[in-house]
């Protein structure tokens, strides 16, 4: 089958997460995705910890093999260049790399580009049908935009800490970095409409994405505001407020959530924990009263968890109708057949070593029925396809390319 990008160019000017997690999604569509990294530093993430090689995982760098893994997960399916932008044969190759370029991707902090004379209005001219996307931590307008944001920083300043984690417990960031990883999704659902847009009318545009509006927009869609006018705490815990019972419950042997939301689901639970004195309770059989003394809710339905495995738990819920599920450890997802079958556990390359056994990392999300997508290859070292980049693109001779080189320009 075909890939739904191939024939699509894009220049990959971004560093640490947000950027290339944006790219390396291009990229599993089938986009050719340059990897554009400054010839004196290379890559962001290739140096960093924690790093993999010959002898495994290590939080330092043993010997030559070892290699950032956020570097061979991210930079799958890529090529890379290095070129230096602040010299001006190195910035004049790279606008000739731009007039053939479908998407830019860029991920420096605001004012970057300007000074490096690669922003929107400088590539624009250069190539109206370009796709620029900018990817901050506060957009590239309004009185902060200016202020470099981190994923931590964007979780803090768009509200996600004060809400996460359980009542009075302190701010707490979401488990994985979810400012970066969203907002790339958020991106590349820019660049697409983007794409179609251009495809209508032969012009491209500046897609600006912020880390905190992607973060707000979504948690903003709770009525937190009316909180405080219904005595609840913006830190829920596992809960969600409109339902009950919604939350993790113990096991003998773990940890399951349990998702309750209608009359029916409530009326199997009983059913399921013996308690059907509970069905049509005058209290009890309300979801408004069970909302608003959850706490003893959650005690009833702890009591009766903590009685028997994961396992049988969810299944005697399930099998009543009732939305239940283990909660996965890192261990358990690796070993799960059904992410397995849907092709979502992949075996890490590296550059030098091939397939890592020991080292996996998440396959492409979405399916679609009549186009391929995935990541193949390895991540490229930094400099890997700058000879070919150059002589394929833009017609360099092995002495010019040559001469370049030694004068630190590629």
């Amino acid at each position: 089958m075909s890939r739904i990008l191939e024939g699509v160019r894009v220049l990959d000017l971004s560093q640490f997460l947000a950027g290339p997690h944006t790219t390396l999604l291009l990229a599993g569509m089938g986009a050719e995705v340059i990897r554009v990294d400054n010839p004196g530093t290379g890559d962001t993430l290739s140096g960093a910890p924690v790093f993999y090689g010959k002898d495994g995982p290590s939080l330092e760098k043993r010997d030559d093999s070892d290699l950032g893994i956020a570097f061979l997960k991210r930079s799958r399916a890529k090529k890379s260049i290095a070129l230096d932008l602040k010299s001006d044969e190195g910035h004049a190759l790279f606008l000739k790399l731009v007039e053939q370029a479908d998407v830019l991707v860029e991920n420096f902090s605001v004012g970057v580009t300007e000074r490096l004379k690669i922003d929107w209005p400088c590539l624009e001219a250069v190539n109206p049908r370009l796709v620029y996307c900018s990817i901050t931590g506060y957009g590239s307008t309004g009185p902060d935009s200016g202020r470099r944001g981190y994923d931590v920083t964007t979780q803090a300043m768009s509200g996600l800490m004060s809400i996460t984690g359980q009542p009075g417990s302190p701010p707490t960031k979401a488990g994985s970095p979810l400012a970066d990883t969203v907002s790339a999704g958020f991106a590349l659902s820019g660049i697409l409409g983007a794409l179609y847009h251009r495809q209508a009318t032969g012009v491209g545009q500046f897609v600006d994405v912020s880390m905190v509006d992607v973060l707000f927009s979504l948690l903003f869609d709770e009525p937190l505001d009316c909180y405080p006018a219904l005595g609840m705490d913006y830190q829920q815990g596992n809960r969600v407020m409109r339902f009950s019972p919604f939350n993790s419950y113990p096991t003998r042997d773990g940890w399951m959530v349990i998702c309750c939301g209608t009359d029916a689901m409530w009326q199997a639970i009983c059913a399921v924990v013996g308690r059907d004195d509970l069905v049509s309770h005058e209290d009890w059989g309300s979801m408004s009263w069970r909302v608003a003394h959850n706490d003893a809710v959650d005690a009833m339905l702890g009591d009766w968890t903590r009685e028997n495995t994961t396992d049988d738990a969810v299944r005697r819920l399930t099998d009543a109708g009732v939305v239940a599920s283990a909660v996965h450890t890192i261990d358990d997802l690796l070993q799960w057949p059904h992410l397995q079958a849907r092709g979502m556990i992949d075996t890490v390359e590296h550059p030098a070593l091939g397939p890592l056994t020991g080292l996996k990392a998440a396959g492409f999300p979405l399916k679609f029925s009549g186009a391929e997508t995935g990541y193949g290859g390895a991540a490229a070292p930094s400099g890997t396809h700058t000879r070919e980049v150059l002589s394929d693109l833009l017609g360099l001779d092995a002495e010019a390319l040559d001469d370049l080189a030694a004068r630190s320009i590629i």
